[in-house]
């Protein structure tokens, strides 16, 4: 009895040490090929107190978090993160801070909604990351504690190009018009990689005003949002020609339903319920 009880034991060890050996052996593995790194341990550790992420755009929006699953979950996304040489040439969208003790904070710069390019989105401690969607689908959007309208990027974009293919109608296409996207209502939501999209939409002479200069261009455009919810966004986008010295305005109410936007607006002329 004692000797099969001391073969059991002996077995028992074997298989978890077999394991261990397993789960070692499959770590360095993902590490020497790329899939798995070690820059944050120190979160997996427990060492970090808070992180702090803030919008880039609007430095209102800024969001705390103590919550030691949430930081859990990040060393998850971030450990799958794949090392590269270089980084993506684009405006970051969110900043994140780790902070480490009393003195000590570990600050990076991040790009959301791209993760399948050479370059990287995530760059901090002098080094730079291909960092999974994950990082915003799964985490930042939970942060949203407002309404936010129903495909924000559809919504708002559409109706830019909505109002200047009309306003293309009168003008023709022959002058440069800027587009000026510093639109303070709905700032936290404007993304690099949304901008970047659409502005492989835009004609050959529409360009996103991203140096301040407004000189020169022919016309200058500003969307400025009056509201929104889930299903409803109001804007009004505004033409001006320098040349003319002629102002031309465009009242948007678009309604979402049956798993779409309506677009609907009106030229010059405030709607009665705007």
């Amino acid at each position: 009895m004692k000797k099969s009880l001391k073969k059991i034991s002996l077995l028992a060890i074997m298989i978890f040490s077999i394991s261990l050996m397993g789960c070692t052996s499959t770590d360095a593995i993902k590490l020497k090929m790329g899939f798995k790194n070690k820059d944050f341990e120190y979160i997996k550790e427990g060492r970090i107190s808070k992180v702090v992420v803030q919008n880039n755009r609007d430095k209102g929006f800024t969001f705390i978090m103590t919550d030691k699953n949430a930081v859990n979950d990040l060393y998850d996304i971030l450990s799958k993160a794949k090392v590269v040489d270089k980084k993506i040439t684009l405006k970051p969208d969110y900043t994140l801070e780790f902070h480490e003790g009393l003195n000590k904070v570990h600050k990076f710069n991040y790009i959301a909604g791209l993760d399948k390019k050479d370059a990287g989105n995530l760059y901090g401690d002098n080094k730079i990351y291909i960092v999974s969607k994950r990082l915003d689908d799964d985490i930042m959007k939970n942060f949203y504690n407002i309404r936010i309208p129903n495909d924000f990027k559809r919504v708002y974009y559409t109706s830019i190009i909505n109002a200047i293919k009309d306003y293309r109608n009168t003008i023709g296409e022959d002058k440069k018009i800027g587009i000026d996207l510093n639109d303070e209502e709905v700032s936290k939501f404007v993304l690099t990689m949304d901008v970047q999209e659409f502005k492989e939409e835009l004609g050959k002479n529409d360009q996103v005003i991203s140096d301040d200069d407004r000189n020169k261009y022919d016309i200058t455009m500003d969307i400025t949002t009056e509201g929104y919810k889930k299903d409803k966004f109001k804007c009004i986008i505004k033409f001006y020609d320098k040349i003319n010295k002629k102002e031309t305005v465009y009242y948007f109410i678009n309604e979402y339903s049956m798993n779409s936007w309506k677009y609907n607006f009106t030229k010059d002329k405030m709607p009665e319920k705007f």
